[in-house]
């Protein structure tokens, strides 16, 4: 450690560390705009100079290493007036638009100006003026002229997301931040840039004018998308959500957010909104009251346990909903008498049912320090934006990462071996590698004895072992991976390929409350996909089966054929199958816990009150099981319940996780790829309700309808080039898709997304798919 001094006051830092650094410890604030902790150092905003006893000059305490000894002031005269000056050539060129600077109250150039700034500028000269570039639909660069060229933006693109979308051209005056020619800023993590600039050059474009910083109340919540459980602080002017940022928490999202998580509140207020409880009669929807609409859920559904017997009712929730929701929707199923409750909506594979309770398997910081990570099945961008971040961040201080998936998706960072195959083929190549394994290990593994080791295997099984036990090692099974036909067989593969690496096995688990819904109950016993059965009557729980489900078309036949089916979601859909339509609340408007793929229980309040006669689907269950003469329904609060289910003041729920599968290995062989088969992600904006329903979202490139990808190959074999029609078809569906040609696909797969209107009519998400050249008539 080198001890340095600041101010009169002594402190250790560790050799290598920056003045700022030992400031920072010390809690010593030195006014900057460039340096950021997350970020690379620039020393070009020469904001943060401080006087350094013998230096000649004053210094960037930014980009001065310490050293032993050192005697720095960081508000001497020398140091201030340095400080002011470097003020006043910032504010040379400022425009002075303050009173119309959406960044206004919270800007940083503005709250230094008061204490470095001076009164009047000597500078008479016209100011400059730059262009405004239009960088999509998330991000404002209306008002560039703000722009200080500090380079925030550009390095967090370049370290933290990994492309390089903002960059500086020209020098001097003429010096500006802009995005490529023709370019906008479309990464998944873009919203980060407009919290890191320190000026109001860009701004939130949904939220553009829409209030004042000092108007709006903040409150903390959790993200209800992705698995990572986000923390949020979400700000709110008279009832309605206009705002939404990160709560710093470095053991989770660190200071940022995805966009999915920034810009999904603008889905909340969407015209969807279901807003009064409606019944169908006669074929047509009616509003109506709470009490008629929930006795006659309850007489319909006693009448059918009736006639059918309780196995002829089923509740289906998805995981984005709150842990104290399931928990009411299993023990009001389960007091009806069925066993018919499940919220793993696109899983196919059960077999591992009661002995894994899927987690990470780590705290979501140690994969910003892991040496070696192999991916299997997952479209890691887009299905987690902010595990990519680690990952890349692990990467560049020197890991290696493996990927074995069915498509060849650009990360953004260097991966250092890739077996892409067609998904019916994944279990072979995790024989394949586990056989390379084994021989690397020393090994006798009896099922993969007769596996001999491909090349590429051999190479990816070298690159997995670390050297040293005790640096950390993680195998990462993806969304993919747990929607899989084989789930189980793959779970068991990497299961043996963790333990002779000595590496820690981990789900990155879909979606927010996933790993909730386990504790919670809401999965069946003896599951069988969703809808393979169907049923009398369905309770849907924030599900539209026809885009949340593994089978949409299954879940289309079972739901027109069910006698009773009833939709509690924030939003209107299902009119053509559903009876009844409850109006419940959204994560901002309900109090509830999501759990997180670490295991972390975190609760959060309501930041807004319920949208007209939207209620928290935890009270309308309570009441619906009162009014089916259920027993444990007089919960009169959400902790209650929480407390229930968790455990009074329980947040860390990692010990009731566990990985571990006592399913056998078994090896197998590479198919003869004659058949097409289908490759399926879920789009980013269309994972859950919320985000479909978001307009900036959905006007990013990542929303826009989703393509048949073919590989060069078959598309040659077809006669089609990029931007034909294709008719692809699954089962009893077929949909018409614009191609694209994807070179890094396998030779027989076809990557067509789930979770889309355009795509909702074909089969299972994976499996065997026909692709035509369609007719111009079509």
């Amino acid at each position: 450690m080198v001890e340095i001094e600041i101010d009169g006051k002594k402190v250790e830092v560790p050799p290598g560390s920056m003045v700022m650094d030992a400031a920072n410890k010390l809690g010593t604030y030195i006014p900057h705009f460039c340096y950021h902790k997350k970020l690379s150092i620039a020393a070009n905003c020469r904001m943060c100079l401080v006087e350094v006893e013998k230096a000649p000059k004053p210094l960037p305490a930014c980009a001065t290493p310490v050293s032993a000894g050192m005697i720095v002031r960081s508000n001497s005269e020398k140091a201030v007036q340095a400080q002011k000056s470097v003020m006043e050539f910032l504010l040379i060129n400022h425009p002075l638009d303050c009173p119309i600077c959406d960044q206004g109250g919270e800007c940083q150039l503005q709250d230094l100006a008061v204490g470095y700034g001076k009164s009047d500028s000597r500078y008479a000269e016209e100011k400059r003026v730059v262009p405004p570039k239009d960088a999509g639909p998330l991000i404002s660069m209306a008002e560039m002229t703000r722009c200080i060229h500090c380079t925030r933006c550009v390095r967090f693109g370049q370290e933290v997301a990994g492309q390089m979308e903002l960059g500086m051209l020209g020098r001097g005056e003429h010096a500006e931040i802009t995005s490529f020619v023709g370019k906008t800023v479309d990464s998944e993590v873009s919203g980060n840039m407009i919290d890191l600039c320190p000026v109001g050059a860009l701004t939130s474009k949904p939220f553009r004018y829409q209030a004042r910083t000092w108007e709006l109340s903040r409150r903390k919540s959790v993200s209800p998308h992705d698995s990572l459980g986000s923390n949020l602080i979400v700000q709110v002017k008279a009832g309605k959500v206009m705002r939404v940022l990160p709560l710093e928490n470095d053991a989770i999202n660190e200071c940022w957010l995805s966009d999915k998580d920034r810009f999904s509140y603008e889905g909340l207020d969407n015209a969807d909104r279901l807003t009064s409880p409606m019944i169908k009669q006669g074929g047509q929807w009616a509003q109506t009251d709470w009490q008629t609409a929930l006795e006659y859920i309850a007489h319909g559904l006693r009448n059918i346990k009736h006639e059918h017997g309780a196995d002829a009712i089923a509740a289906v929730a998805t995981p984005h909903s709150t842990t104290e929701e399931l928990h009411l929707l299993a023990k009001a199923m389960r007091g009806l008498g069925s066993e018919n409750v499940e919220f793993r909506l696109r899983q196919t594979d059960f077999a591992n049912d009661g002995q894994v309770t899927p987690w990470l398997g780590m705290p979501i910081a140690d994969l910003s320090n892991v040496k070696r990570a192999l991916v299997i099945g997952s479209f890691l961008r887009k299905d987690h934006p902010l595990v990519a971040t680690r990952l890349r961040a692990a990467v560049k201080s020197g890991a290696k990462l493996s990927v074995l998936h069915g498509a060849d998706e650009e990360l953004l960072m260097p991966v250092a071996n890739k077996m892409i195959a067609a998904p019916s083929d994944w279990l072979a190549a995790l024989s394949d590698l586990a056989a390379a394994v084994a021989k690397a290990a020393g090994a006798s593994v009896p099922a993969y004895d007769q596996v001999k080791p491909s090349e590429s295997a051999t190479k990816m099984a070298a690159s997995l072992f670390t050297g040293e036990a005790k640096l950390p090692s993680v195998i990462l099974l993806g969304n993919a991976a747990v929607q899989h036909p084989q789930a189980s067989a793959i779970h068991a593969a990497a299961q043996l390929i963790a333990e002779l690496t000595g590496a820690k096995l981990g789900y990155l688990v879909d979606a927010a409350n996933t790993v909730g819904g386990y504790l919670a109950g809401a999965a069946a016993k003896n599951a069988k996909p969703v809808f393979a059965e169907p049923k009398k009557a369905y309770v849907l729980l924030n599900a539209e089966p026809e885009l949340d489900c593994a089978n949409p078309q299954q879940a289309r036949a079972a739901l027109d054929a069910a006698e009773m089916v009833v939709v509690m979601s924030a939003f209107k859909h299902g009119m053509d199958y559903a009876d009844v339509l409850l109006p419940i609340a959204p994560f901002s408007e309900t109090a509830g816990t999501f759990v997180n793929c670490e295991g972390r229980a975190q609760s959060f309040n309501g930041t807004v009150k319920p949208l007209g006669e939207a209620r928290p689907a935890w009270k309308v269950l309570r009441v619906l099981g009162n009014l089916l003469g259920l027993t444990g329904f007089d919960y009169d609060t959400s902790e209650a319940i929480r407390d229930e289910v968790l455990g009074k003041g329980v947040t860390d729920l990692s010990a009731k996780l566990s990985n571990v599968s006592t399913i056998a290995a078994t090896a197998a062989t590479f198919g003869d790829g004659s058949a097409l088969e289908r490759v399926t992600d879920v789009p980013i904006y269309f994972a859950d309700a919320i985000a479909r329903r978001s307009e900036p979202l959905q006007r990013t490139a990542d929303a826009q309808a989703p393509l048949a990808h073919l590989p060069a190959a078959l598309a040659a074999q077809l006669g089609v080039v990029a931007g034909d029609t294709v008719k692809v078809t699954q089962g009893t569906g077929s949909a018409l898709l614009v191609a694209a040609i994807d070179k890094t696909l396998p030779a027989n797969a076809v990557r067509v997304a789930a979770a889309h209107p355009s795509t909702s009519m074909l089969g299972a998400m994976f499996g065997a798919i026909q692709v035509e050249k369609a007719g111009k008539g079509a």
